[in-house]
Protein backbone atom coordinates (compact mmCIF):
# COMPACT_ATOMS: atom_id res chain seq x y z
CA UNK A 1 0.00 0.00 0.00
CA UNK A 2 1.11 3.56 -0.66
CA UNK A 3 2.58 5.43 2.32
CA UNK A 4 0.08 8.23 1.55
CA UNK A 5 -3.56 7.28 0.99
CA UNK A 6 -6.84 9.17 0.88
CA UNK A 7 -10.57 8.53 1.12
CA UNK A 8 -13.06 11.12 -0.12
CA UNK A 9 -16.67 11.08 1.01
CA UNK A 10 -19.30 13.33 -0.53
CA UNK A 11 -21.35 14.40 2.49
CA UNK A 12 -23.93 16.22 0.35
CA UNK A 13 -24.78 13.11 -1.67
CA UNK A 14 -24.07 10.66 1.15
CA UNK A 15 -21.69 8.46 -0.84
CA UNK A 16 -18.03 8.03 -1.75
CA UNK A 17 -16.66 10.61 -4.18
CA UNK A 18 -15.88 8.46 -7.23
CA UNK A 19 -13.51 9.53 -10.02
CA UNK A 20 -12.24 12.62 -8.20
CA UNK A 21 -8.81 13.58 -9.56
CA UNK A 22 -6.01 14.41 -7.15
CA UNK A 23 -2.27 14.75 -7.11
CA UNK A 24 0.44 14.59 -4.46
CA UNK A 25 3.33 17.02 -4.51
CA UNK A 26 6.55 17.48 -2.54
CA UNK A 27 7.96 20.91 -1.72
CA UNK A 28 11.50 21.46 -2.99
CA UNK A 29 14.21 23.26 -0.98
CA UNK A 30 13.56 26.45 -2.99
CA UNK A 31 9.85 26.44 -2.07
CA UNK A 32 8.58 25.23 -5.44
CA UNK A 33 6.42 22.10 -5.71
CA UNK A 34 7.13 18.89 -7.63
CA UNK A 35 4.34 16.51 -8.63
CA UNK A 36 5.03 12.97 -7.44
CA UNK A 37 1.84 11.24 -8.58
CA UNK A 38 -1.67 11.73 -9.90
CA UNK A 39 -4.70 9.49 -9.48
CA UNK A 40 -8.47 9.30 -9.34
CA UNK A 41 -10.54 7.93 -6.51
CA UNK A 42 -12.00 4.46 -7.06
CA UNK A 43 -15.64 3.34 -6.63
CA UNK A 44 -15.21 3.52 -2.85
CA UNK A 45 -13.77 7.05 -3.01
CA UNK A 46 -10.30 5.75 -2.13
CA UNK A 47 -6.80 6.16 -3.50
CA UNK A 48 -4.42 3.55 -2.15
CA UNK A 49 -1.71 3.43 -4.83
CA UNK A 50 -0.32 6.98 -5.02
CA UNK A 51 3.30 6.16 -4.18
CA UNK A 52 5.34 2.96 -4.07
CA UNK A 53 6.12 1.55 -0.63
CA UNK A 54 9.37 2.88 0.80
CA UNK A 55 9.47 6.06 -1.30
CA UNK A 56 8.37 8.54 1.35
CA UNK A 57 10.94 11.09 2.51
CA UNK A 58 10.69 13.71 5.22
CA UNK A 59 9.36 17.03 4.02
CA UNK A 60 6.31 19.12 3.24
CA UNK A 61 3.69 17.57 0.98
CA UNK A 62 0.37 18.63 -0.41
CA UNK A 63 -2.64 16.86 -1.84
CA UNK A 64 -4.63 18.80 -4.43
CA UNK A 65 -8.17 17.64 -5.16
CA UNK A 66 -9.94 18.77 -8.36
CA UNK A 67 -13.29 19.41 -6.73
CA UNK A 68 -14.59 21.61 -9.58
CA UNK A 69 -14.60 18.77 -12.11
CA UNK A 70 -16.07 16.37 -9.56
CA UNK A 71 -18.91 18.71 -8.53
CA UNK A 72 -19.76 19.52 -12.14
CA UNK A 73 -19.84 15.81 -13.01
CA UNK A 74 -22.25 15.14 -10.14
CA UNK A 75 -24.49 18.12 -10.94
CA UNK A 76 -23.53 20.11 -7.86
CA UNK A 77 -22.59 23.79 -7.64
CA UNK A 78 -18.90 24.72 -7.56
CA UNK A 79 -17.83 27.05 -4.76
CA UNK A 80 -14.46 25.53 -3.85
CA UNK A 81 -12.91 24.57 -7.22
CA UNK A 82 -9.92 22.95 -5.55
CA UNK A 83 -9.08 21.63 -2.10
CA UNK A 84 -5.43 21.80 -1.10
CA UNK A 85 -4.16 20.00 1.99
CA UNK A 86 -0.59 20.75 3.05
CA UNK A 87 1.08 18.50 5.64
CA UNK A 88 4.52 17.60 6.94
CA UNK A 89 6.11 14.16 7.08
CA UNK A 90 8.52 13.75 9.98
CA UNK A 91 8.65 9.94 10.21
CA UNK A 92 9.38 8.18 6.92
CA UNK A 93 8.25 4.72 8.01
CA UNK A 94 4.70 5.68 8.95
CA UNK A 95 1.48 5.50 6.96
CA UNK A 96 -0.30 8.80 6.29
CA UNK A 97 -4.02 8.51 5.56
CA UNK A 98 -5.66 11.82 4.71
CA UNK A 99 -9.46 11.62 4.38
CA UNK A 100 -11.52 14.43 2.86
CA UNK A 101 -15.17 15.02 3.78
CA UNK A 102 -16.58 17.09 0.95
CA UNK A 103 -19.68 19.05 0.03
CA UNK A 104 -20.16 21.92 -2.44
CA UNK A 105 -19.94 24.55 0.32
CA UNK A 106 -17.50 23.04 2.79
CA UNK A 107 -14.89 20.40 3.49
CA UNK A 108 -13.02 18.88 6.40
CA UNK A 109 -9.93 16.72 6.76
CA UNK A 110 -7.87 14.97 9.41
CA UNK A 111 -5.06 12.46 9.72
CA UNK A 112 -6.61 9.03 9.75
CA UNK A 113 -5.09 5.63 10.19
Amino acid sequence: MSPITSHVLDTALGRPARDLALRVELQNADGSWRTLAQAKTNQDGRVTDLLPTGTLARGRYRLLFDTAAYHRATGQPVFYPEVTIVFEIAAEGEHYHIPLLLSPFGYSTYRGS
